[in-house]
């Protein structure tokens, strides 16, 4: 993979690449980085060209100005504007996040539809600072992009009822406690803290990452006796798979592997 970072930009959402990694950045600080029709579509964007790009290996999604997300622009949605894809969910990621692992770099408030993009991603890393919520119920609203469906499938169920129904927002502490969060660093470390993740898994076979991830995130849908069929539809291709024996063989001759991703 080239040492080089590219970057292309729209002003509210900057995509950069750097080695192997594409680095979703909201850029509204001004607004808290709320997230109106314009940005939806770039994050939709950009993720389906990391999914689509064989240079590209892991996704982190974060916020520019100290804040991750404060949801969705209110004042854009009264203009009738919405950051819902149709089909795929709230920034296109909600309902069809991407194939390939997404990280999630949150400093400061990552609220609302803020939080729920936190739920498509595979893991989170926060700053000591950083706090997270589901306000809705206070608005007479509910976490529809994820928030009421997905939260108890991440943290124990009492804990994520709680936080729906009270909207109370938690600390970083609290988030890494019950399970929400990965790692903790200081503030203003935690795109740091998420570029040293992805790339530990930059390393790893692209097509074992990818099925591994689908396994993981399908196995709540499929009973047990199902699981083990579902799951081998998906690996047997990786078992088979170029990249599996390059594996095996780095491994034997003591060298780094070269991935071809087939």
């Amino acid at each position: 993979m080239s040492e080089a970072a590219s970057h292309h930009t729209t002003d509210e959402v900057l995509v950069e690449r750097r080695d192997g990694v594409q680095i979703i950045t909201i850029n509204r600080p001004r607004a808290k980085n709320a997230l109106n029709a314009a940005v939806a579509r770039a994050i939709a964007d950009a993720v389906d060209e990391l999914d689509s790009s064989d240079d590209l290996r892991v996704g982190v999604l974060t916020g520019a100005g100290g804040a991750f997300s404060a949801g969705m622009d209110l004042k854009a949605f009264l203009r009738g504007e919405s950051p819902d894809i149709p089909g795929r969910g709230l920034a296109g990621i909600t309902i069809t996040p991407p194939e390939k692992p997404l990280i999630g770099a949150v400093e400061g408030w990552a609220l609302a539809g803020g939080f729920e993009l936190l739920l498509a991603c595979d893991l989170v890393i926060a700053a000591q600072t950083a706090k997270f919520g589901v306000p809705e119920v206070r608005r007479s609203l509910v976490a529809a992009a994820g928030g009421a469906l997905l939260l108890p499938r991440r943290v124990p169920p009492a804990i994520a009822m709680e936080m729906l129904i009270t909207g109370e927002p938690i600390t970083a502490e609290r988030a890494a406690e019950i399970g929400l969060i990965n790692r903790l660093t200081p503030e203003g470390g935690a795109l740091g803290g998420a570029l040293e993740l992805a790339a530990q898994i930059a390393e790893n076979g692209p097509l074992a990452v990818a099925a591994t991830k689908r396994v993981a995130r399908s196995a709540a849908d499929w009973s047990r006796a199902e699981g083990w069929q579902q799951q081998k539809k998906i690996i047997d291709p990786v078992f088979a798979s170029e990249d599996a024996r390059e594996g095996a063989d780095a491994f034997a001759e003591k060298r780094r592997p070269v991935w071809q991703g087939r």
